[in-house]
């Protein structure tokens, strides 16, 4: 595990929709490139050169500063066997690290009880986003979600409400459910997980009162975000998963101008949250991963791109050993998955890295398997 004086972070930047790997890293240096993209390429005047082959689009010059200053890891050609080109399957395989079946307790679910094996603490794992991803699903693991950090917390800040108040609400909820799954078991389950999300309704609105900052994220979505995410962690609440998403990266048409504006957004919203930690002593215990469930076609669709099979992710944080990692796949027609790129590392290796090596904990039983692990932490 990297050396810290603090318990190690990792935020996890879910780009929802499948991002288009190739107009992300792009590979300029390749004819068979701009042989595919007809419509859909970036314009060799709008691009920032990482080496001889590879480059970044011109907009993001604030995520390109992050890679020069050595503090990002940038990990070619993930993904895994039989791509089903499904949102829904590929993301359930992603969140739950069950490939060839369909899987119950999610990746992140896992790590957060090996945190916290007794549940001490309902803030160890934190989502920002609407429901709770399959990620972070494991029962008897308490997770907090949260939409927006500013307006959390509804029961716990009704006018005048009590505990009692609060546990007649509580009820109510588990008897709508009691009929379909049965009284004990839900009146339970829920029951628990309505004090735990309000004990961490209680515990986590103290973080906007205690945060103070001279960095002015933009006012989107991913900004706001990363925002609730900064104020959550300079609490010192103990939360050591933070999850987020952003999307839609499901870029069938129009693509040039929606995933301009997409990786606009992040660019800009991963430097400020960045920037908001220095600022307050406090980036070097958190690393950020990004992740999509593929990639898209090598070849466009004349508006867009569709569902493809390999893709890229991203390692961030000052404690990251910057720079390219495993390879960037072929696109030689003849070395293509059913006109895909074809994924060359196994995202549960990608896991399995920032399980073992940044968060200190076994990756085995978090993955289901031994997998590759690269030394960007």
């Amino acid at each position: 595990m990297a050396s810290t004086n603090k318990d190690p972070v990792l935020v996890v930047l879910e780009l929802t929709g499948a991002n288009d790997y190739l107009n992300t890293i792009v590979p300029y240096a390749d004819p068979v490139y701009w042989d595919n993209r007809p419509k859909v390429y970036i314009p060799k005047d709008q691009l920032l050169p990482i080496d001889n082959e590879l480059a970044f689009r011109s907009d993001v010059e604030p995520f390109k500063q992050i890679y020069d200053n050595g503090n990002m890891a940038i990990i070619h050609g993930i993904g895994f066997e039989n791509s089903p080109r499904s949102h829904f399957r590929a993301m359930d395989i992603w969140h739950t690290c069950e490939p060839d079946s369909i899987g119950i307790n999610g990746w992140l679910g896992k790590v957060i009880r090996d945190l916290d094996p007794v549940g001490e603490n309902v803030l160890k794992g934190v989502n920002f986003g609407q429901g709770l991803p399959r990620a972070l699903t494991m029962r008897g693991v308490p997770v907090t979600s949260v939409n927006h950090l500013a307006s959390y917390g509804v029961l716990s800040s009704l006018p005048g409400a009590s505990e009692e108040d609060r546990s007649q609400l509580l009820e109510s909820f588990a008897k709508m459910y009691a009929p379909a799954i049965g009284t004990g078991p839900v009146m339970d389950y829920l029951g628990q997980t309505g004090r735990d999300a309000l004990r961490g309704a209680d515990m986590i609105k103290v973080a906007p009162e205690r945060y103070s900052s001279n960095i002015k994220y933009e006012n989107n979505a991913i900004g706001r975000s990363l925002r609730d995410v900064a104020q959550v962690h300079l609490a010192g609440l103990g939360t050591q998963v933070f999850y987020t998403s952003y999307g839609p990266f499901d870029t069938h048409f129009n693509q040039p101008g929606s995933h301009t504006k997409l990786w606009m957004d992040i660019s800009k919203a991963i430097s400020d949250f960045f920037a908001d930690l220095r600022e307050h002593d406090a980036g070097e215990e958190v690393v950020m991963m990004l992740f999509s469930e593929f990639g898209r076609r090598v070849r466009d669709n004349g508006t867009g791109t569709d569902h493809g099979a390999a893709g890229v992710a991203f390692a961030i944080g000052d404690r990251v050993n910057g720079g390219m990692y495993g390879s960037y796949p072929s696109l030689k027609p003849e070395d293509l998955s059913q006109g895909d790129l074809a994924p060359n590392y196994d995202f549960r290796g990608f896991y399995s890295t920032l399980v073992d090596r940044w968060l200190g904990l076994d990756p085995v039983s978090v993955v289901g398997g031994k997998f590759e692990q690269m030394a960007f932490v």
